[in-house]
């Protein structure tokens, strides 16, 4: 006799009641362009549907995302004034250190999670400090690294996420926020990331392209795997909270590696170019969009990820109501 599978398909409710992988709004993190001026929301044309939003606007957004049910936000700042050693990334009055004060005014029980990086505060947009060779100066940069963060929790951040991709940059920050006070703020690292072609529509966003060269030199292989699972492992001992993988599509392997191998909450960040071939396929009348970002979004969260960081957080906080 053979086995009947079909039986636990056989109508909608019986296919909800033994589904294995269940999306809630709870599993998204919703990330936000903060731009310098008053009176902004310009739609990014590299990311349709989102927008630079200047801190005077991001009341709108943030009520967005908390009636949608999304329970966090990734914040980037795009500032006007850019130098050799991103001085604005870590100034008071920087762009994402008055965005956490003005969200957390509106919203102070929605999770605050900071990107910590120089790219677009760098004039030469890469992710450290550039000597005299041209070469990003790993320990060097650790200073500034966590001197950023520590600027971001004095505003009230709380989580630090560095995606910088230098050695040692978790130990840095989680020493410098402990020396001043602030252990109970957590790391969300950048563990794994990639060096990746599906950056391309968020640099355009961030406006964060390195001016000359790449990021192979700091960024992971794409190739490898091995080494992604030292990296995560390192993140973990200097003492990050959470670990993640990104890209995430492309990568459900990694995602599934560091969930089997490490007791920590795994993160996958759904990047820009993931979306936006979505977009302009959807666009195009080639797929059906909802459908497809909630099978693509379900696939991340069946390889481990306990978190997802997506541009379609609200609009599958709105689908997973009605469907």
């Amino acid at each position: 006799m053979f086995n009947r599978h079909r039986r636990l398909r056989a109508n909608k409710a019986i296919r909800d009641l033994v589904r294995e992988t269940v999306l809630t709004p709870m599993d998204f993190i919703y990330p936000i362009f903060v731009v310098e001026g008053e009176n902004k929301k310009e739609e990014i044309d590299s990311l349709k549907g989102n927008y630079h939003f200047s801190v005077d606007r991001l009341p709108e957004i943030i009520k967005e995302v908390e009636d949608a049910g999304v329970r966090g936000v990734l914040l980037f700042g795009l500032p006007d004034f850019k130098d050799e050693i991103a001085t604005s990334a870590w100034i008071e009055d920087g762009i994402v250190q008055r965005a956490v004060r003005k969200i957390k005014e509106v919203a102070p029980n929605l999770l605050v999670i900071t990107d910590v990086c120089m790219c677009q505060y760098t004039s030469h947009g890469h992710c450290g400090i550039i000597n005299n060779a041209g070469v990003v100066e790993n320990d060097h940069t650790l200073e500034y690294i966590a001197k950023i963060a520590l600027s971001h929790a004095k505003a009230g951040a709380d989580m630090i996420a560095p995606s910088d991709m230098m050695d040692g940059r978790v130990q840095a920050i989680r020493e410098k926020l402990d020396a001043n006070g602030f252990n109970h703020v957590s790391i969300m690292s950048y563990s794994a990331k990639y060096a990746s072609a599906f950056y391309g529509p968020f640099r355009a966003a961030a406006n964060s392209a390195p001016q000359f060269g790449d990021r192979k030199t700091y960024q992971m292989d794409p190739g490898n795997i091995r080494e992604a699972m030292l990296e995560i492992e390192d993140d973990i001992n200097e003492g990050a909270d959470i670990i993640m993988v990104k890209p995430a599509l492309s990568y459900l392997d990694v995602v599934r590696w560091a969930k089997d191998r490490f007791d920590v909450p795994v993160a996958a960040y759904s990047v820009s170019g993931e979306f936006a071939m979505v977009k302009a396929a959807a666009q195009a009348g080639l797929i059906d969009e909802k459908n497809i970002v909630l099978e693509m979004l379900t696939s991340m969260k069946r390889a481990g990820a306990d978190i997802i960081i997506t541009y379609h957080a609200i609009d599958a906080c709105k689908w997973l109501k009605i469907n």
